[in-house]
């Protein structure tokens, strides 16, 4: 079975290892058709962007991601990826989580975790099959955005997440026409801009970026695949609680 891992990985750890420079590449391409609907295009500055409210809202979910190194907070948005964020609660509440790894870990990109194989070639959905990425103009990867992890294929999101930890200024570049003025403005305290609009973005971490930042730093090795993400010592959830679901 092939590993979970981003489409743009090569493309990010080039970016980010030389202090990201932020500037689009074609994976963001696919953002553009999130601008417009039909022959009416849209006012991104009039979209509301849950991710940059630091309030939680009754239709948002909230987990808390309990760790080996702390706790993580973050809350979801079942209203703009329902499928996510229903199989992301759903294996929560089952403890499908429970005792697994971040395996794969880069600082100054993401952490990934959610596989119960703890190498990245397993887990499943809730449905026991891929499901399709969701893609919304009022979710972006910035800085703590919590998002699935897919294959090459659009519709193979399993169980696997991961969070994005980078915290480099990544604003230069992005157009104005493709991103929202505040979601530019975000991106100045990190992201990874470049998986947006191909890779579903479900949630946003409200507490606990410095136990993020912890896992990221972590001592690591050379994976199988020859990439230096496999942690020596792997940071595991020990399990997810339910702060609120969403009304």
């Amino acid at each position: 079975m092939k590993k979970l891992t981003l489409l743009t990985l090569l493309t990010c750890t080039f970016l980010l290892g030389a202090c990201s420079s932020g500037k689009q590449t074609s994976t963001t391409t696919s953002t553009k058709a999130e601008t417009t609907t039909s022959s009416k295009k849209v006012d991104l500055n009039a979209l509301d962007l849950p991710q940059l409210e630091t309030n939680v809202k009754e239709n948002e979910d909230v987990v808390e991601i309990v760790t080996t190194q702390g706790n993580i907070k973050a809350k979801l948005f079942p209203e703009i990826a329902p499928k996510a964020v229903e199989n992301f609660m759903t294996h929560a509440k089952e403890g499908y989580y429970n005792g697994t790894p971040f395996h794969r870990v880069i600082d100054e990109f993401m952490i990934q975790g959610g596989d119960p194989k703890g190498d990245g070639t397993g887990g499943e959905s809730i449905w026991k099959k891929g499901f399709k990425v969701e893609i919304s103009n009022r979710l972006y990867h910035i800085r703590g955005a919590l998002a699935m992890a897919r294959s090459q294929a659009l519709d193979s999101q399993g169980s696997q997440f991961y969070i994005v930890q980078n915290d480099q200024d990544v604003s230069d570049g992005l157009a104005i026409q493709y991103y929202p003025e505040k979601i530019i403005e975000a991106y100045k305290k990190g992201g990874t801009p470049q998986l947006d609009g191909n890779y579903t973005v479900f949630g946003q971490v409200i507490e606990g970026m410095d136990v993020v930042d912890k896992i990221a730093k972590a001592e690591v090795k050379t994976s199988e695949t020859g990439e230096k993400s496999t942690p020596v010592d792997p940071v595991k959830v020990e399990k997810i609680n339910i702060i609120q679901e969403a009304k």
